[in-house]
């Protein structure tokens, strides 16, 4: 048994703090150029992880929040969760050396999984989280696009993930792209169906968390944390109370 754990999130867009609806481009809000305060103020109301993710990158390739990255970790005491543009076994090396607990790998995952299964037993599952975001198709099936969601890979959420469970994934971070940024609520059924699908894998939950209430709603689907991403940034979610929900709850 672990405890559930909750990831404030930054993206980072030109070096400005943005969301993205739906994973689209071209429809961004923009919350400010003040990354690292805003990671400390995560720290301060008691977090103790978060996830920052290099929108450029995820779309062009070439991580470049290095220098952010290695700041929070050496300024807040967080433990960073990051990716965005992630293609080569030396990106994951770069990264983890900034600073990063995890490195967070979303379309090569899709893309190229040898290569990131051979990552997962070089750099070990606790330091490769693999992001399989999805979007269900009319048929129900739970497709996995890549390239910052803007190309549909062909390839599906049931037939990936078998991969990685025999690879040794410890860490998967699943976001129903229909809600990203939506604020309509997780969708608890994906996460039930991941949790039948890989009961010792810790899921994180991304997409669509409005409060604290979904906090709850996760934790209790089964996840092992969910990510927190424009709730917060708009004050509709107080941390403070949705880290009210992570204390002593086991996964």
């Amino acid at each position: 048994m672990g405890v559930f754990t909750l990831y404030p999130a930054l993206d980072i867009r030109g070096g400005r703090v943005v969301r993205l609806a739906q994973g689209d481009y071209a429809r961004e809000t923009q919350y400010g150029d003040d990354p690292l305060p805003r990671a400390a103020a995560f720290a301060s109301a008691g977090a103790r992880w978060m996830h920052l993710v290099d929108l450029d990158a995820a779309k062009a390739g070439g991580y470049t929040l290095g220098p952010l990255l290695g700041d929070i970790a050496g300024q807040t005491g967080l433990q960073v969760q990051t990716g965005g543009g992630v293609r080569s076994r030396d990106d994951v090396a770069r990264i983890l050396d900034a600073g990063a607990a995890r490195v967070v790998v979303g379309s090569l995952a899709v893309r190229e999984p040898e290569a990131v299964t051979a990552w997962l037993a070089e750099f070990g599952g606790e330091r490769i989280t693999v992001a399989l975001d999805t979007r269900q198709d009319a048929a129900g099936v739970w497709k996995l696009p890549v390239h910052g969601w803007t190309e549909d890979a062909g390839a599906t959420l049931d037939e990936l993930l078998p991969r990685y469970l025999d690879a040794g994934l410890r860490h998967l971070l699943c976001t129903d792209i229909a809600r990203d940024g939506m604020l309509s609520g997780p969708n608890l059924e994906l996460y039930a169906h991941l949790r039948g699908r890989a009961p010792g894998v810790a899921v994180q939950a991304s997409g669509g968390v409005r409060d604290a209430a979904d906090v709850r709603g996760a934790r209790e689907a089964g996840c092992a944390g969910a990510v927190l991403g424009r709730a917060l940034l708009e004050g509709r979610l107080a941390l403070a109370d949705a880290l009210a929900e992570e204390q002593g709850a086991p996964c």
